[in-house]
């Protein structure tokens, strides 16, 4: 069984994100190992991107603090393997098509297999046109995570059918964020995935508070949170380990709470 495949495992995932190097790497480190330590089942690590056209202005400005103060893809890197020193969760990529293909993208799976990471989301890459990276992804055994929107009804099925690892499903139209209310029908989509794979399928995209983890944890597999843990480093800086630490907690005993 893989990382993956047991953090979802008999329970509801708490799938929390952080962006590699914000604000500086030994304080990334820091906040990914108390995110950890807090009860999160599975970590994405974003990578700093000058273009993230996918991510609303909490994670953009996330972005632009982690290059500002040196972060590059061969430094993420070296955090999953400062990372791997103590975390054995499961750790999953956020990037974009660019970094891959700059990077050499056999080369790029080749350290994702090296340092340890698990499976990889691409938001801009058409699930028409991953046949060249999925295959050498697949070479390296790190998954390709799918994504499926509230606009991706008519091919739900076709992605949730080649999905590995698990399935991402976007709550709401636009990019990330926090949200005041979330009003796409969920249900329905995750019907729908589960009518074609056993995969796991979390929801993510403007959940903050617990309330909306527990409600999104009573229909999906897992809950995926971003931006208001990005908002907690950009309020306290360097002094964002014990705040991150006490939102994770409460998130994962809400999304445990659904499993009742």
């Amino acid at each position: 069984m893989s990382r993956i495949q047991e953090a979802f495992q008999n329970k509801k995932a708490f799938i929390a994100f952080l962006t590699a190097g914000d604000p500086d790497f030994d304080s990334s480190v820091a906040y990914f190992k108390a995110a950890a330590r807090a009860g999160a089942d599975l970590i994405e690590i974003g990578i700093p991107f000058s273009d993230p056209i996918a991510e609303g202005p909490v994670i953009q400005e996330a972005n632009i603090r982690a290059l500002s103060n040196g972060m590059t893809l061969e430094r993420v890197f070296e955090l999953v393997t400062e990372l791997r020193k103590e975390i054995q969760l499961p750790l999953v990529f956020l990037t974009y098509l660019n970094p891959v293909f700059h990077y050499g993208p056999d080369r790029f799976f080749a350290r994702c297999k090296e340092t340890g990471v698990d499976g990889i989301i691409i938001p801009d890459m058409p699930f028409e046109e991953k046949g060249e990276i999925n295959d050498v992804a697949k070479k390296y055994g790190v998954d390709i995570i799918s994504l499926i929107a509230p606009t991706s009804e008519a091919r739900i099925r076709d992605i949730a059918k080649e999905a590995t690892g698990f399935i991402y499903v976007v709550s709401s139209l636009g990019v990330t964020g926090v949200r005041s209310e979330i009003k796409t029908d969920l249900a329905s989509i995750l019907a729908s995935i589960r009518e074609t794979t056993d995969l796991p399928a979390a929801i993510g995209f403007g959940i903050s508070t617990p309330e909306q983890a527990e409600k999104m944890g009573r229909i999906a597999d897992g809950v995926i949170v971003g931006s208001a843990m990005v908002r907690i480093i950009a309020q306290y800086g360097t002094e964002a380990e014990q705040p991150l630490y006490e939102y994770v907690k409460s998130m994962k005993e809400a999304t445990a709470r659904a499993e009742a």
